[in-house]
């Protein structure tokens, strides 16, 4: 394995992610020379200057640290260019004070944990919010939309309008998702914004990520496939949609697939 894949698996095979760290390693696929430790300083830094930590009470620091993160500080959620890849890089994320849900959640996870606070992150469909458990109640907050709160009403109109349908949210939907989880969902935002650009390079780099966090998923051999052959590495790329077709036979982008892999045949033997 690639030196820098196995520290990435090393990294989120932990049993308590690094959520910072696994975040900065995910921006290195955009930024190769990144130094990690500045950014682990920057995180430092702005929970310092909140000074949410030396209020009283849970529910008033949290009150501090969303006014100093979104009022103060100006992070906000990037929906003027939402498939921007810096969206996805904590670094940028810290430059620009701009994001999407996860990386603005995560930034708040961070900061919060640095100040005293238990901040989880909450898988919503097409949405993620952070959940702050306040002794025996859990206060969700979204942090695309300025740190504000969320009830169960807002959350399934949150999940409704990027769906693009109605949403029926379940208990389930406002578990607390793993690092791992995270971390995935994070590579699999990344891994399309890099599609949308065509820059396949860079997606596959995502991919191999992705089977690291998430072998068994044949969706990602699927897509290593996809890369590859638009990287114009026709033989490894094929290889890899006949690996996903012998896995899943019937998924439903089956036929899609085969006409695909029909189609790379054909080429390669056109070349011999």
């Amino acid at each position: 394995m690639d030196p820098v894949l196995r520290a990435f698996r090393d990294l989120v095979a932990a049993s308590d992610v690094d959520l910072a760290r696994a975040a900065l390693a995910i921006a290195a696929i955009e930024h190769p020379d990144l130094q990690p430790a500045d950014h682990l300083t920057r995180l430092d830094e702005l929970a310092v200057r909140s000074g949410a930590a030396s209020v009283r009470g849970a529910r008033a620091r949290l009150d501090r640290l969303r006014a100093f993160l979104f009022a103060e500080e100006g992070f906000r959620g990037n929906a003027d260019d939402y498939y921007d890849p810096r969206n996805s890089c904590l670094n940028d994320v810290l430059d620009r004070r701009l994001g999407i849900p996860i990386t603005l959640a995560l930034v708040t996870i961070e900061v919060g944990r640095r100040v005293g606070l238990t901040l989880d992150g909450i898988g919503l469909p097409g949405h993620f919010v952070v959940g702050a458990r306040l002794g025996g109640d859990v206060v969700l907050l979204d942090a695309f939309g300025g740190g504000a709160l969320v009830d169960r009403g807002r959350a399934e109109a949150l999940a409704a309008r990027a769906m693009g349908r109605a949403v029926r949210l379940r208990d389930a939907h406002f578990a607390p998702v793993s690092g791992r989880q995270i971390v995935a969902r994070m590579l699999r935002n990344l891994q399309g914004a890099y599609a949308r650009r065509r820059a396949w390079d860079r997606t596959l780099a995502v991919v191999e990520r992705l089977l690291v966090v998430d072998g068994k998923a044949a969706t990602h051999v699927r897509d290593r496939g996809t890369a590859l052959v638009n990287l114009g590495r026709l033989q490894h790329g094929a290889a890899e949609w006949e690996r996903y077709l012998r896995g899943v036979p019937n998924a439903t982008d089956a036929k899609q697939v085969r006409e695909e892999l029909r189609r790379v045949r054909q080429i390669l033997g056109e070349r011999n």
